[in-house]
């Protein structure tokens, strides 16, 4: 064999054996590249996004509060929505012990609570989260110049109160007996928004509402306090449901609410903190 013949196979070998190392480094590569991509989803799992729409079944007194919050998320949550539906807290709980879907329940007192915690339908305990007292509510300019609730006695005068079985009628007939004070309303309301409507369109001459309520209506009415209200001051509990169509959220939700920001909006609406 010449010498030229030897180094032309000397090179072809050469050749091949660098070819078979490029082969080998890339299926390396490709295999260190495949267990990478499985890392990644299975990180991303461990701390799912929140996403969808999110119900919330809250006491009535909170609409103007949670409705901000609700932007909040929203805001922070791309692609969420929250649904809400305001009402008289028995009503709601008696709706979700019924079965109706929704994923938070924030109620305007314990006892409502216990309602849906009794029944099960907790995911797990429910948390305080603000405390609400009450004002009577009167006319702006107070024409009937009511500072007690004896007050409320006056021949004539039309008061509305919330329903006994709500919270808001619960706290107000409590106050009521501390004050030694017997009331007949002309009108028993389902929650507090109703009563306090009662007197912006004049149908009533005064309304025992939250102070929270007085403070959402702006120059619609003037609130009065009392000291009985003190006596008579409402917990408002929050919880995620048992079967929560999106638990995530809701306990996103429920962070929200009882975060810094959540307790500063709340207690610029009038809230007592817990």
């Amino acid at each position: 064999m010449t010498t030229a013949s030897v180094r032309h196979r000397a090179l072809t070998l050469a050749a091949g054996g660098a070819a078979a190392l490029l082969a080998l480094t890339a299926c390396s590569s490709s295999e260190s590249s495949s267990g990478s991509s499985d890392a990644g989803p299975s990180s991303s799992a461990a701390s799912p996004t929140v996403s969808g729409t999110v119900t919330v079944f809250a006491a009535a007194s909170l609409k103007e509060s949670f409705t901000t919050l609700g932007r909040q998320f929203e805001a922070a949550h791309p692609g969420t929505k929250v649904v809400f539906s305001f009402g008289g807290s028995d009503s709601l709980a008696a709706s979700i012990t019924g079965g109706a879907p929704a994923d938070v329940f924030a109620a305007a007192s314990p006892k409502t609570m216990k309602t849906v915690t009794d029944a099960g339908d907790a995911a797990g305990p429910a948390t305080t989260f603000v405390r609400n007292r009450l004002e009577i509510a009167t006319p702006p300019g107070n024409p009937d110049h009511i500072a007690s609730l004896k007050d409320l006695t006056k021949y004539g005068l039309k008061v509305a109160l919330c329903a006994k079985t709500v919270p808001c009628g619960s706290a107000a007939q409590k106050a009521l007996t501390a004050g030694g004070v017997e009331l007949t309303p002309v009108s028993y309301e389902q929650d507090v928004k109703s009563a306090l409507t009662k007197l912006v369109l004049k149908e009533v001459d005064a309304a025992v509402v939250y102070r929270t309520d007085v403070e959402a209506a702006g120059g619609k009415v003037d609130g009065v306090d009392f000291p009985e209200s003190a006596g008579a001051v409402n917990s408002y509990p929050i919880v995620t449901l048992k079967d929560a169509p999106n638990a995530a959220a809701a306990r996103a939700f429920i962070a929200l609410v009882e975060s810094a920001e959540g307790r500063r909006v709340l207690t610029e609406a009038g809230f007592l903190t817990p």
